[in-house]
C-alpha cells in the first residue's frame, strides 16, 4: 500500500507506538510479523518501520526485513517501509522521527518499530514509543548482557523468543532472579517476561496482550512522553545539519581554531532566519 493511499479523511490522530528491539538474529522480523498479522486481525490500521544498520563504509543497507511479512502486503490496512539506519549513532534511522510524525498524520492506530542493538538503541527507542518490548535469545547471553548494560531499566516487556531452543526457560529464570532485584514501587509496571516461538501461536497472543496491558497502564499512570520526544528530535535535527556541512567543508576550513569550527557548524544548524 502506497503512503500516499493511507492518509485518513481526518489525519492527525496519534498512534500507539510499539518498538521491538534486540540484538541481530533475535528473529525480530519474523515475531514482529507474526504480531503484525495478529494487530491486524482486530481491524486495526497498522505502519511498521523496520531499521536495518547501514554499512559505515559504503552507507548502504540490505533493507530486508520486510521479506519476513511478505504474505501481508496485499492487506491495505498495512504499511512497511525499511529505512536504514545512515550516519545514526545510536542504531535509529536519522528520519525516524518525522517518519513518525507521518505515521501519526496518515491516521494509522498502531506503529511498530522494528531495529537492531543491544546498548545505546534501547536508550534511543525509548524516546520515540510507548510500548519498549525487548526481543532476547536463550543461550546467547543476552540476558547477561541487558543486566550489564542497564536495559532492563529500558524495557516494558521481554520476550525469550525461539523458545523452543534449550536454554529458554534458564535465561527467563535469570531475568527474573535480576528482576526482583528491584522491586517496583506500588504504582509501577511490572515488565513480564514472556517466552515465545513462532511456532506457537499462543505465545504471540500473550505477547500481544501484554502489550495492550502495558499501553492500558500508560495510559492511566505514566507522564507524559512529548517532552522527551521533542529533545530527541531537536538533537537528531542539529547533529544532521552539522553532520551534512562539516562534510562539505575542505582542508583550509580545518585550518581556522577549533572554536571558530564549531561556531560555523552551530551557526549552520540553526535556522536560517535564526543564523
Amino acid at each position: 500500500m502506497a503512503l500516499a493511499d493511507a492518509q485518513a479523511e481526518v489525519p492527525g490522530t496519534r498512534a500507539r507506538r510499539i518498538g521491538l528491539t534486540g540484538a541481530p538474529g533475535a528473529g525480530k522480523s519474523s515475531l514482529g510479523g507474526h504480531l503484525a498479522r495478529l494487530r491486524l486481525a482486530s481491524g486495526q490500521r497498522l505502519g511498521v518501520l523496520a531499521v536495518d544498520p547501514s554499512s559505515p563504509r559504503t552507507g548502504g543497507a540490505i533493507l530486508g526485513d520486510r521479506v519476513r511479512m511478505d504474505d501481508l502486503v496485499d492487506d491495505e490496512r498495512l504499511y512497511i517501509r525499511s529505512l536504514g539506519s545512515r550516519r545514526t549513532g545510536d542504531g535509529l534511522a536519522d528520519n525516524l522521527p518525522e517518519m513518525l510524525d507521518l505515521m501519526d498524520g496518515f491516521g494509522f492506530d498502531e506503529v511498530l518499530l522494528e531495529t537492531v542493538g543491544v546498548g545505546q538503541a534501547e536508550h534511543a527507542v525509548r524516546a520515540q514509543v510507548d510500548t519498549v518490548v525487548l526481543v532476547l535469545l536463550p543461550d546467547s547471553g543476552d540476558a547477561v548482557q541487558a543486566m550489564k548494560a542497564g536495559i532492563m531499566e529500558m524495557a516494558d516487556i521481554f520476550v525469550v523468543h525461539k523458545c523452543d531452543l534449550p536454554g529458554a526457560q534458564r535465561a527467563a529464570t535469570d531475568l527474573r532472579r535480576v528482576a526482583a532485584l528491584q522491586p517496583p514501587a506500588a504504582q509501577d509496571w511490572v515488565p513480564p517476561i514472556l517466552l515465545t516461538s513462532c511456532a506457537h501461536p499462543e505465545s504471540i497472543a500473550a505477547l500481544s496482550q501484554a502489550i495492550d496491558q502495558h499501553q492500558a497502564w500508560r495510559a492511566q499512570h505514566a507522564p507524559e512522553a512529548g517532552l522527551a520526544r521533542a529533545r530527541y528530535r531537536l538533537r537528531r535535527l542539529i547533529e544532521r545539519r552539522v553532520a551534512r556541512f562539516v562534510a562539505a567543508q575542505d582542508a583550509p576550513f580545518f585550518q581556522k581554531s577549533l572554536s571558530a569550527q564549531a561556531d560555523a557548524a552551530l551557526r549552520a544548524a540553526l535556522p536560517r532566519e535564526e543564523a
